[in-house]
C-alpha cells in the first residue's frame, strides 16, 4: 500500500517519487532535484500520521517553513515569527473544515516542529522550542519541504482521498548555505507541483535592507502573486501572516475556492 512510506525508511518514498514521476506530475528536472542526494531521511521525518488514520473525504496539506536563522534574531524578529507561525494554525482551527487539515512545521535549517499532523495536535512555536541561530540554506531545505509536500499528497492520492496543498516559505535573506541544490531545482518541483493545479507555493521574504526577495523567489518557480515582501516593521510581518493565513482558510474550504484563490494569488 502506499502509505508505506511512513514505514521508517527511504525506498517507500522513492516509490512515491517515481510513481510520480511515471504519472506525469514530476518532471525528469524534478526527480533528479529529489533524487540527486539521498533526502529520504530528511522527507520522512515529516511525513507524520499515517494515511489511514485520517478520517477525512479530502485533505488539505499547510505547510510552513520559519527561518531560523541568526539574522532572525539580530532583527529581533524572533517572537515575531512565532507569532505568525501561531496566527496561521489560529486561523485554520477556527475554520469549519478544520477537521480535513494536516500541518507540518519544518524549519528553514531543517528541524522539524510538526510532522504532518491534525490540527488539534499541533504544537505551537514559542522560545522553548524556537531559536534562530543557525544559517540560511534555503534552497537545500526548499528541496526537501516540497519532496515533503509532494510525497504526502501521494501518499492520499494514490489512496483515493483528494488533496490540495499550501506552502509557505520563509527567510529574511537570499541562500547562503546551500550544499547540494541550487534554485533551479527548486524551480523544477515548484513548477511540477504548480502544474498539477492542487498545490501552492508561497514565499515570504522579510526585509534585510538589501536583498531582492523577489528576484530570489522568482529563480525559484515561485509566482509573484504567491510573494509577500514586508518590511521590518512588527506590523508589516504580522500582516504578511495574516495575508497567508487567510489563503490558507481559503484553500481549506473546498476546491472551488481553492481554484479562485490559486488564480488570484495573494490579491484575492
Amino acid at each position: 500500500m502506499i502509505s508505506k512510506a511512513n514505514g521508517g525508511n527511504g525506498s517507500g518514498i522513492q516509490q512515491l517519487f517515481s510513481s510520480a514521476h511515471a504519472e506525469g506530475l514530476l518532471s525528469p528536472a524534478g526527480l533528479q532535484a529529489l533524487t540527486v542526494v539521498d533526502l529520504g531521511a530528511q522527507i520522512q521525518a515529516g511525513l507524520g500520521v499515517c494515511v489511514e488514520d485520517v478520517q477525512a473525504s479530502e485533505v488539505v496539506l499547510v505547510t510552513v517553513m520559519p527561518d531560523d536563522s541568526g539574522s532572525i534574531s539580530n532583527a529581533g524578529h524572533e517572537k515575531l515569527v512565532c507569532d505568525g507561525h501561531n496566527l496561521v494554525l489560529d486561523a485554520l482551527l477556527a475554520s469549519k473544515q478544520k477537521d480535513g487539515v494536516l500541518f507540518h512545521t519544518r524549519y528553514l535549517n531543517g528541524n522539524v516542529l510538526n510532522p504532518f499532523r491534525p490540527l488539534e495536535d499541533v504544537v505551537r512555536m514559542h522560545s522553548g522550542n524556537y531559536r534562530a541561530d543557525q544559517g540560511t540554506p534555503l534552497y537545500d531545505q526548499a528541496v526537501v519541504l516540497l519532496g515533503t509536500v509532494l510525497a504526502k499528497s501521494q501518499e492520499f492520492s494514490g489512496n483515493g482521498v483528494p488533496v490540495r496543498t499550501v506552502t509557505l516559505l520563509i527567510t529574511d535573506g537570499a541562500d547562503m548555505h546551500s550544499q547540494k541544490a541550487r534554485a533551479k531545482d527548486v524551480a523544477a518541483l515548484v513548477k511540477d507541483l504548480q502544474r498539477a493545479e492542487n498545490h501552492i507555493i508561497a514565499a515570504m521574504g522579510i526585509d534585510d535592507g538589501s536583498t531582492d526577495f523577489r528576484r530570489v523567489f522568482r529563480e525559484m518557480g515561485i509566482e509573484d502573486k504567491w510573494i509577500l515582501t514586508p518590511g521590518q516593521k512588527a506590523q508589516e510581518i504580522r500582516a504578511a501572516f495574516q495575508v497567508f493565513s487567510q489563503s490558507a482558510v481559503k484553500v481549506s474550504q473546498g476546491a472551488a475556492s481553492f481554484s479562485r484563490t490559486a488564480l488570484g494569488g495573494f490579491g484575492r
